[in-house]
């Protein structure tokens, strides 16, 4: 296949995958860009496979091992459920982090079967791109498996913090800028590896002061990242598929990055650095004492439903855990056959990653035109009669806007307190993924219905009919 013809049909990938971009930034076009990306896709691997021009024993090991992986992405997308998407997708990063640093590897080791020069001869370019493909990629494997951690909940979603951590992860940084520059002098072998496993490190550190209140902008923020790692990659396989197709994740990543940090009043740059001055979690939390809270039951939550005019459901990680999404739309529908007024709230960060409380009501079939955004519905809190919130703790906190001191302080939520009424779904007392309390939950208005979101929400359908 010639060059340009393989230019051609790169260009053509790569538009579908602009294409796709588009197509996700909306509900009601999801599906039609994920068939854009898998498209774009298909012909990126063909083009790559046909351009080669080598089908020997090479070939053959290469195939197996596409559908090796092919099969078990597959298997995993069936199978998993969409309380551990968050997790996936960091996972998911830190494979194509570590797939840059095997290509970088290999680059550096076998430059002549890149085109690249000989081992000691390098082209000066391929050195400076496949070093910073290998240092961006390593620090997104390493950060990404400290944010699988955080999110599985085998590593406490606490910001992890000890003195002079910043200043560390600053030397680090400048030391790996230093080794490359010395590399491409040398092209010694050994900084090459130091490169690698300074990059290692930096991405834990980077990740373990981010506390979970944070961590749908540190899974979008690691998007862009395994991105830049695609593209710098790119460059030294002179691949422009992937150079267009890294530089898209790199850059949507780091924009979706700064949107969300923007409506969390977070500093970009804080997040991108590891959480430069975040607050220890352990000093804002106040003293927990016993406070009176108001509890009901189904027939209870069924009663103020009943005489409601408007009821807006607040959804959040809980309705996840409990996969209450097709409970809710039985619940929502039996509600507006009585003529009440029913509207979704929908937090930026509700749950744990971009758009995931949007994706668990789309599979229930909940109309779009009924889901709306926090900047879209927060003023209707105040006209609300009923605000049911299912599973949504650090989202509706208030103390967002009272105490200075806490981990979520200038974050915009959900302004659910000043409803008349709030019934607030939740198994226990328990603090959200921050950490802290929910002073919501002590609101004279607030009724908290204590136990799991599908069976309440099951029952209260039921009351409601009686």
């Amino acid at each position: 296949m010639s060059a340009n013809f393989s230019a051609f049909f790169y260009l053509i990938s790569g538009i579908l995958f602009i294409l796709a971009l588009r197509g996700l930034s909306s509900p009601e076009t999801s599906r039609q860009g994920n068939y854009f990306g898998i498209a774009g896709m298909l012909i990126a691997i063909i083009v790559t496979f046909l351009a080669a021009g080598n089908f020997g024993s090479g070939f053959i090991y290469v195939l197996f091992f596409l559908l090796i992986g092919g099969a078990i992405g597959a298997f995993i997308a069936f199978k998993i459920p969409m309380t551990a998407m968050p997790e996936l997708v960091a996972g998911f990063h830190s494979l194509v982090g570590l797939a840059a640093v095997f290509v970088a590897i290999s680059a550096f080791l076998k430059p002549d079967a890149f085109n690249l020069g000989i081992v000691g001869d390098i082209k000066l370019a391929s050195l400076i791109e496949m070093s910073l493909g290998a240092s961006i990629g390593a620090i997104t494997f390493s950060g990404s498996i400290i944010a699988f951690l955080k999110l599985r909940g085998i590593m406490s979603g606490s910001p992890i913090i000890f003195k002079g951590q910043h200043l560390i992860n600053l030397l680090l940084a400048l030391a790996i800028i230093v080794l490359i520059f010395f590399l491409c002098k040398t092209q010694s072998e050994s900084m090459f590896w130091r490169i690698i496993e300074i990059s290692f490190l930096l991405g834990i550190l980077l990740i373990i002061p981010i506390g979970g209140a944070d961590m749908p902008v540190v899974i979008s923020m690691l998007n862009s990242y395994s991105g830049w790692a695609a593209a710098g990659i790119g460059f030294t396989l002179e691949n422009s598929a992937l150079i267009i197709t890294g530089a898209l994740v790199g850059s949507s990543g780091a924009i979706l990055s700064y949107i969300m940090c923007k409506g969390m009043n977070r500093s970009f740059f804080n997040v991108i650095l590891g959480g430069w001055g975040v607050t220890d979690q352990s000093k804002s939390s106040k003293s927990k004492e016993q406070k009176p809270v108001k509890s009901g039951n189904a027939d209870d939550a069924a009663f103020l439903m009943k005489n409601a005019s408007s009821v807006i459901i607040v959804p959040g990680y809980g309705m996840a855990v409990a996969q209450a999404q097709h409970a809710l739309r039985e619940m929502v529908d039996t509600l507006k056959k009585n003529d009440i007024k029913v509207s979704y709230a929908i937090h930026p960060v509700a749950g744990r990653m971009p758009g995931h409380m949007n994706v668990l009501l789309a599979e229930a079939n909940v109309p779009y035109d009924e889901v709306f955004e926090l900047e879209e519905i927060n003023n209707d809190f105040a006209n609300c009669d009923v605000a049911y919130v299912i599973g949504a703790n650090d989202v509706t906190n208030p103390v967002a806007k009272t105490d200075p001191q806490s981990p979520i302080y200038g974050m915009p939520i959900l302004d659910v307190e000043k409803s008349k009424s709030v019934l607030f779904v939740k198994r226990s007392l328990s603090p959200g993924y921050a950490g802290i309390d929910n002073d919501l939950f002590y609101r004279e208005n607030t009724m908290m219905l204590f136990a799991d979101a599908k069976k309440m929400t099951e029952e209260i359908t039921k009351s409601f009919s009686n």
